[in-house]
């Protein structure tokens, strides 16, 4: 009998430490395994140049997919330059990064307000799409894609011919920054087409494509990332503040 209740409480303590030590592998695991790069990895293990666009549409859908607050009213496809910002040798580069606000974050404000619209009240939940902090493969395409387009000197802007004779803006940013802004806008536009937006949030809901000044461009990549009006009411707010 003594036996017997010894080789129970043996045979408890044996899995006791079993379930510990799978608890302690499953850790170690969870802590080696970068998830977020398995993660930007599944969304496209192979493309090259000359499908970029459809790469970059993949990791743009699969990130809304995750988001699920109720009461999102805009998207922000933030396309910014800036002095600071270094990719490949080259200084002053674009980066694009996606994120969203919501009722809640904008507190009431105004149908046409500036809290509600200028980006710099916003929340900021930055996902990055084309990353220049560390190298990666999507931001490695776009500078191939860049060098096939003929776009050189990536980063530089001729400030000398940036302004009209009333000190207007009419520059395109640094070389590069036109482009990715309307590469971005192109995928917004496809997202509002296909319903993506629609059916996630269900509502129509803008895509508005910008850097933090609202260059005349941005407004133009944000009209066609709308294409059935869906941005309407932002460019009336902008148009109504000054921004264009």
């Amino acid at each position: 009998m003594i036996v017997k209740k010894f080789l129970l409480v043996l045979v408890c303590i044996i899995l006791i430490a079993i379930i510990v030590l799978i608890v302690r592998v499953k850790n170690n695991i969870d802590d080696f395994v970068d998830y977020e790069t398995l993660a930007e990895e599944s969304y496209n293990e192979d493309f090259g140049v000359s499908t970029l666009e459809e790469a970059l549409y993949d990791k743009v859908k699969a990130e809304i997919l995750t988001w699920d607050e109720p009461d999102v009213y805009a998207i922000s496809f933030f396309v910014d330059n800036n002095l600071a910002y270094e990719y490949g040798g080259h200084e002053n580069v674009s980066a694009w990064s996606i994120s969203y606000n919501t009722e809640k974050d904008c507190k009431g404000a105004g149908k046409y307000s500036e809290e509600r619209w200028n980006y710099a009240f916003w929340r900021q939940n930055e996902f990055p799409i084309i990353d220049i902090n560390v190298p990666n493969k999507y931001t490695d395409v776009l500078y191939e894609w860049y060098e096939e387009q003929g776009i050189t000197n990536i980063g530089y802007e001729d400030d000398e011919n940036a302004f009209d004779e009333d000190m207007n803006y009419i520059g395109k940013g640094p070389a590069g920054h036109y482009e990715l802004v309307f590469m971005a806008a192109d995928i917004a536009k496809r997202l509002q087409g296909e319903s993506v937006i629609k059916e996630q949030f269900g509502k129509e809901i803008p895509i508005i494509v910008h850097g933090l000044e609202y260059a005349w461009y941005d407004i133009e990549a944000t009209k066609t990332a709308n294409p059935n009006g869906e941005a309407d009411v932002f460019l009336k707010a902008m148009k109504e503040l000054g921004f264009y």
